[in-house]
């Protein structure tokens, strides 16, 4: 790392944890409590960031597990926290499980350099952009063979989810896994379903109250003598009005209340844990400091909206029942005594794509960005600390991947369930053609086993070949039918190693045949031993924590924390005990999670716990673009994507055209498209760096912008022999 004396190079807003020629510095806006350092002899240090649940002691006794090589203690506890530990001259820094928490590394002044962001790194060298890393997050978002430990950043590499950076004597670095795999042939014994669901339960009950036994935390107008209290009731004002009036979230902690067994069971865990009040004490409307506060957003868009051409919209009616269902839910729950009850209304001007000329620069780019202002709105009605049911469904759900595991070890009948589940939902879908859920089974079946017989290496040979063929890309505007419009057409194309990604089919064949050289790269070098279920879940899932990861920084508001237990390490290390045939059972989600708040202590959840909520997304999806169609039109009227050699112009704009009119197309390809589009635009207007002092970098981090000049050469794959 690079010396942080005084006029020395040295992050913008640094806090200075340790000199010396490793220093380490905390830059942002991190509260007390959430900055944590011990030492368990001279020269032996660990500094803890984020919410961890250890003591002291605990922390001083992993430092010692870690300074024997043991590493892996440094994850073992409650809480989402990132764990640097010094000893001697040897630093390790550990990723998280998931991938909320990442970390980052690069060589400079012949050394590393490392952070739990990308940017600055890039800054400190001066990267340009990893075209071929920004294709491949298009083309194959999920899959980390096109994806590798690159960065949009030329040169900045990340340390993948479930492994430490250890760096020597300032030079050296090594990139290592703390957690066991087992392999196809040797495994251990499977845990029993009732104390793998036991483990969940303790994990999440551990994750919660991790984060109510912290300090609680208000902004400034809340702990100011002077400041104007909440008045009370006013006419046209409700209490989320109220409190954006006052400016700054509600003091304490509170919880997202969506209706769904996610983010139902974190809000009935915090309200229901003893002696862990949710509000501080005297303030606000829960004056008796009993109450958690329980934020319900209600999308006043979803009341069955209609096309322009007077056809009804295929999701409208869908996303409008599961929205009010949900509602219902919602309510039910809120009924609870300790819970206080808030409902945000949002119209047109929270749909998605609004608002798209401001938001802040995040460290990547994410398909969040086009949601931002949408999460903000409700985000900014929550406390000081607020809880989100992010994540539930890749920690705790089965991936489609997982039957092929099944058929893997021999255990057909367990695929009875979750089959015959499609094929009444198939049966059930307005408009399918007669007969189609008896083909289920079938279907299914042979799904799993094409992917159960096809090695990895052809599996993701074949996704690059079928990137490069010209009937890929003659598709481009064929009717697609994985937006939530039937979920066997969805399991099918998930019972594979690696498959493109929404947007590909709009990219360019230069950008997709760029892609297939890193697959085919990578299925040659790096083969896997990993189960094809295990390893798309752990794709899946580190995808989703990177989104969400975006999501935190575009809808950052001042004095909030956002706090997502399910990507929690321990969480995680709980889920994936779970056994297979448990869960690929219908409900399994709702059973587990359902179970864990028994063990707490709720045994009521409201009718209808647990059904899915995919229509309500992508109706809001599909509305969003048709109301901002002619915005988005003309942010791709000269795209930098395009000049980048990405996309062509006249292809995206044919495709939001066609969305915004009604055609079945993949609406999450254009929030990804549209998303990386205001990302560049964001990254390339910025001023300034990220370091200052006499040795600050002149230039900053894509200076170069995206023209040609800028790309970098081809990774080809590997010769054999």
């Amino acid at each position: 790392m690079p010396d942080g004396g005084e006029g020395v190079l040295q992050p913008v807003g640094a806090q200075v944890l340790w000199g010396g020629p490793d220093p380490l510095w905390a830059v942002g806006d991190w509260r007390p409590d959430e900055i944590r350092v011990v030492e368990a002899r001279p020269g032996d240090r660990l500094a803890v960031f984020g919410c961890c649940g250890a003591t002291d002691e605990e922390l001083r006794l992993g430092l010692i597990a870690a300074r024997g090589g043991a590493f892996r203690h440094l994850t073992a506890w409650p809480g989402s926290y990132t764990a640097v530990a010094c000893v001697g001259r040897r630093i390790t820094i550990a990723a998280d499980l998931a991938g909320a928490r990442p970390v980052f590394h690069v060589p400079w002044a012949g050394g590393t350099a490392y952070a739990t962001a990308a940017l600055p790194l890039a800054d400190l060298v001066e990267a340009e952009l990893d075209f071929g890393h920004l294709a491949a997050l298009l083309a194959c978002p999920e899959a980390p063979e096109a994806l590798g430990e690159g960065t949009p950043y030329r040169g900045v590499r990340r340390v993948p989810p479930g492994h430490a950076l250890i760096v020597r004597d300032g030079g050296s670095r090594e990139v290592t896994s703390y957690e066991s795999s087992a392999s196809l042939v040797v495994g251990a014994p499977p845990v029993a379903p009732e104390a793998a669901v036991a483990g969940v339960r303790d994990a999440l009950v551990e994750a919660v109250r991790a984060r109510l036994t912290a300090p609680r935390h208000a902004a400034e107008h809340d702990i100011d003598v002077g400041a104007v209290r909440d008045p009370g009731p006013v006419p046209g004002m409700g209490p989320a009005d109220r409190q954006r009036a006052r400016g700054g979230p509600a003091p304490g902690v509170g919880a997202d209340l969506s209706g769904g067994p996610a983010s139902g069971t974190l809000a009935l865990l915090a309200a229901g844990l003893p002696g862990t009040p949710g509000t501080v004490f005297g303030s606000g409307a829960a004056g008796a400091g009993e109450r958690l506060l329980a934020v319900t957003f209600n999308d006043l868009t979803l009341g069955g909206a209609a096309h322009p051409g007077g056809g009804a919209d295929p999701n409208g009616t869908a996303g409008a029942d599961s929205h009010l269902a949900e509602l219902e839910r919602a309510h039910t729950i809120a009924d609870n005594p300790r819970l206080r009850h808030v409902v945000v209304t949002g119209g047109e001007e929270t749909l998605p794509y609004a608002d798209l000329a401001n938001g802040p620069l995040t460290d990547e780019p994410g398909p969040s960005l086009v949601t931002a202002e949408r999460h903000r709105h409700r985000l900014g009605a929550g406390s000081a600390d607020h809880f989100l049911g992010a994540g539930a469904r890749q920690v705790i759900d089965a991936h489609p991947a997982r039957l092929a595991d099944l058929l893997l070890d021999r255990r057909r009948r367990h695929l009875v369930r979750p089959v015959a589940a499609l094929a009444r939902a198939e049966g059930q879908a307005q408009g399918q053609v007669a007969g189609r859920s008896l083909r289920v089974p079938v279907t299914i079946y042979r799904a799993a086993r094409r992917l159960a017989r096809t090695p990895y290496r052809d599996g993701v040979v074949e996704t690059a070949a079928q990137l490069r063929d010209s009937s890929f890309t003659a598709a481009a505007f064929a009717a697609y039918p994985e937006g939530g419009e039937s979920a066997v057409d969805a399991s099918v194309a998930a019972l594979t190693w690696c498959r493109p990604g929404p947007a590909a089919r709009w990219l360019t064949g230069e950008a997709l045949a760029e892609v297939s050289l890193r697959l085919e790269a990578a299925a040659q070098s790096r083969p896997s031993v990993e189960r094809p279920g295990e390893r798309r879940a752990r794709a899946a899932l580190a995808r989703a924590a990177a989104d969400h990861r975006v999501l935190e920084q575009a809808v950052e508001i001042r004095n909030q924390r956002l706090h997502s237990p399910y990507f929690d390490n321990q969480v995680v290390r709980a889920a994936r005990e779970l056994p297979e045939a448990l869960r690929v059972r219908p409900g399994a989600r709702a059973s587990i999670l359902r179970a864990a708040l028994a063990g707490a202590g709720v045994h009521d959840v409201p009718p209808g716990w647990g059904a899915p909520t995919h229509a309500t997304h992508h109706a809001a999806l599909r509305t969003g673009v048709r109301l901002a169609a002619e915005q988005l039109l003309e942010l791709f009227r000269a795209p930098l994507l395009a000049e980048a050699g990405l996309v062509e112009a006249r292809v995206v704009r044919q495709a939001i055209q066609r969305v915004a009119r009604g055609d079945q197309l993949p609406v999450e390809g254009i929030a990804d498209l549209v998303s990386m589009e205001l990302w560049l635009s964001r990254l390339l207007a910025r001023r300034g760096t990220c370091w200052t002092g006499a040795a600050a970098p002149r230039h900053r981090a894509a200076a170069a912008g995206v023209h040609p000049d800028a790309r970098y050469e081809r990774i080809l794959p590997p010769t054999p022999g």
